[in-house]
């Protein structure tokens, strides 16, 4: 049954990305870059950069090299997510690294809900990585506006041990509550 909902829901991408309109600077720029293979990331990504889909991440803007590891767990299994796997493998060597350079040249998508709550204690590690502010750096990637319902998915995920392909975040997150998460993932979400 889970491959079958898996193959129905990458037919109906692939659909979709055949007839996503085409947004000037976005889908008809995705369509050259890669003969199109692009496309269909702003089915779940937004063609704009802003996702409209629970639980999937922006990715505008980030780090080149983060992307480039992402899509290297993706492509081996090192990182779970039957959508992107598929995604992923379908991506030569030769194109991954421009396609993590394509979405890594595009803006950072403007947060329209900012708020800026009162930094939880817990926000002084996170820096350490993501860097003051969070907005990402070599070591990490930027989650200063990343949406709430990713980031407090990922870190349940990583302190649960779903997600592997760090350690480090594993470690960390393992230590702190999920009300504190979920506090952390409000207040990065608004910045």
């Amino acid at each position: 049954m889970n491959n079958y909902v898996s193959t129905v829901f990458g037919v109906l991408c692939v659909l979709a990305a055949l007839t996503f309109p085409a947004a000037p600077g976005n889908a008809a720029e995705a369509q050259t870059v890669l003969g199109g293979k692009l496309v269909v990331c702003g089915v779940c990504h937004g063609v704009d950069g802003l996702p409209k889909l629970e639980g999937v991440p922006i990715i505008w803007g980030l780090q080149e090299n983060y992307i480039l590891k992402q899509l290297h767990e993706f492509q081996h299994g090192d990182r779970a997510s039957d959508t992107m796997k598929k995604i992923a493998i379908n991506l030569t060597e030769e194109e991954v690294g421009p396609a993590a350079a394509y979405f890594a040249t595009k803006q950072w998508p403007g947060s329209a809900n900012a708020s800026f709550s009162s930094t939880p204690p817990t926000m002084a590690i996170c820096e350490a990585c993501h860097q003051p502010k969070l907005v990402g750096g070599v070591a990490a990637p930027r989650l200063a506006g990343q949406k709430y319902d990713y980031l407090v998915e990922s870190m349940r995920r990583f302190a649960e041990g779903q997600r592997k392909n760090s350690p480090e975040m594993s470690s960390i997150m393992q230590a702190i509550s999920a009300s504190d998460r979920e506090a952390m993932a409000r207040y990065i979400s608004g910045l």
